[in-house]
């Protein structure tokens, strides 16, 4: 079964543009629970400029679903006095996903390259695991990649999924969608062999998640934001989750 975790930081995007506290990004995550999330994803990034280090703190004793905080370790908060390292240790969400996003990126765009960053990743993966949290590394669909992640301990990979998303797009009636998923089948067949569970994310939407799922049907989550706060705006959260759920059936 692949679980669908919903990204939250648009909604605290859209609250940080008036300062206030509307829409209520607390109270969003539980209602995505209460419409069958079976998961919420914050990225809380240094800058702060979607969600904050105290929204991820306060979101946790708040939802029963599984809490998967992704993001950079080496990112410090500008506005608290440690990282984000420390953020994760002290909630202890149920994962914690590794992200390589530079400080200042619009949105996270590569995977991690784990030949480069071997010894690093296997130092903050066995920190993380120590305490008790599984441990995800955002990873291109590159099989050496998912191999040397698999070195690090990590306990899965996710999948960065926006070259299938777009080359679904720009092929759709045109030619076989297979084209645009086989380097991700490929990669996911790479992990599975590894003994790494799978998640995936980026650019997923309703328009091409079935045909991931019908494809890797043995991915255990998929993380979505962008596209499905955006599909909220006309179909409201509630009918928008259970679409996105659909699609995992």
């Amino acid at each position: 079964m692949t679980k669908l975790s919903v990204n939250i930081n648009k909604v605290a995007t859209i609250r940080n543009a008036r300062g206030g506290n509307t829409p209520d990004v607390l109270k969003f995550a539980v209602d995505c629970e209460r419409f069958g999330a079976q998961g919420i994803t914050v990225h809380p990034r240094p800058d702060e400029r979607h969600i904050r280090y105290a929204d991820a703190l306060a979101i946790k004793p708040l939802i029963s679903v599984e809490y998967n905080i992704e993001g950079n370790p080496k990112g410090i908060s500008k506005s608290r006095p440690y990282g984000f390292i420390d953020l994760v240790k002290e909630i202890k969400p149920a994962q914690v996903t590794l992200v390589p996003d530079a400080e200042g990126v619009l949105t996270s765009n590569a995977g991690w390259n784990t030949v480069k960053n071997q010894d690093y990743l296997c130092d903050v993966v066995k920190e993380f695991k120590a305490c008790g949290i599984r441990v995800s590394i955002f990873i291109d669909a590159n099989p050496k990649m998912i191999e040397m992640a698999a070195r690090t301990g990590t306990d899965r990979v996710e999948l960065y999924t926006e070259a299938y998303a777009r080359e679904y797009h720009e092929i759709a009636g045109k030619m076989p969608a297979l084209q645009a998923i086989a380097p991700f089948v490929e990669a996911a067949k790479v992990a599975r062999d590894c003994g790494l569970g799978l998640n995936a994310g980026h650019d997923l939407s309703l328009e091409n998640l079935a045909f991931f799922h019908q494809q890797i049907p043995w991915c255990d989550e998929v993380s979505i934001g962008h596209a499905l706060i955006s599909d909220a705006l006309y179909l409201g959260i509630e009918e928008t989750i259970h679409r996105y759920l659909d699609c995992l059936k």
